[in-house]
């Protein structure tokens, strides 16, 4: 599981890296607003937690930055203002939890540990983008004129794609989320899959499509 950290005091930062690669996850730390937004737009993350109050763009403009484009990982807000009014709105705009600090490291880890279940599918399943939606339980996909199951590698790379709209995914990034690090796959597997699941998107007539960007990767789309 990859984090992206954003938070603006260092000390903060270290004691976060931490206490979540302790927890088995691998981090990537931005101070800036700017800078999460450059991150969030050139690699994946599994879960972000964001500082409210950071330098160039707040956290807030970040989260609706980050929602307006379709990014759907799941985002805990961490911030010294926690007042009712601040909870509700930064939830409003767009984080699945909210934490005020000081805050206690297992709780942390816990409500984080909570968020990534519930975008894995164990609780919510449901995935929707543009005319789509991929049960991520059943494996099935709906879209305009009907519905068709997905094989498991099939319904956990469209998952990845649909996670991540409008993005170049990187060749690498693809095969090391879907096969794992360990694994000899070739990258002829790959295009073989993108294959498949562009053709079950097909089969229910979505306008969702799955682009090469050439050299780079693929990214999906509304067109």
């Amino acid at each position: 599981m990859h984090l992206l950290i954003v938070e603006d005091d260092t000390t903060l930062c270290v004691f976060l890296e931490e206490i979540l690669q302790r927890d088995g996850y691998r981090t990537t730390i931005k101070t800036t607003g700017t800078a999460a937004l450059e991150a969030l737009h050139n690699d994946s993350f599994d879960a972000l937690i964001l500082d409210r109050m950071l330098p160039e763009m707040d956290g807030l403009q970040v989260l609706k930055q980050l929602r307006r484009e379709g990014l759907t990982l799941p985002v805990l807000l961490l911030t010294a203002l926690g007042t009712p009014n601040d909870k509700v709105e930064g939830l409003d705009a767009g984080a699945d939890d909210y934490l005020a600090k000081p805050f206690d490291a297992e709780e942390l880890c816990a409500r984080l540990r909570a968020l990534i279940r519930s975008r894995n599918g164990k609780y919510t399943t449901l995935l929707r983008f543009g005319d789509v939606t991929l049960d991520n339980n059943t494996r099935i996909l709906v879209g305009p004129k009907g519905q068709c199951e997905l094989s498991g590698r099939e319904a956990d790379l469209l998952d990845f794609f649909l996670k991540n709209p409008n993005r170049v995914l990187p060749r690498a990034l693809i095969l090391e989320r879907i096969w794992g690090t360990e694994s000899e796959v070739e990258e002829g597997n790959l295009n073989n899959y993108v294959f498949f699941v562009r053709r079950r998107l097909r089969q229910v007539e979505s306008k969702v499509e799955i682009q090469t960007i050439r050299g780079l990767g693929y990214r999906v789309c509304q067109c």
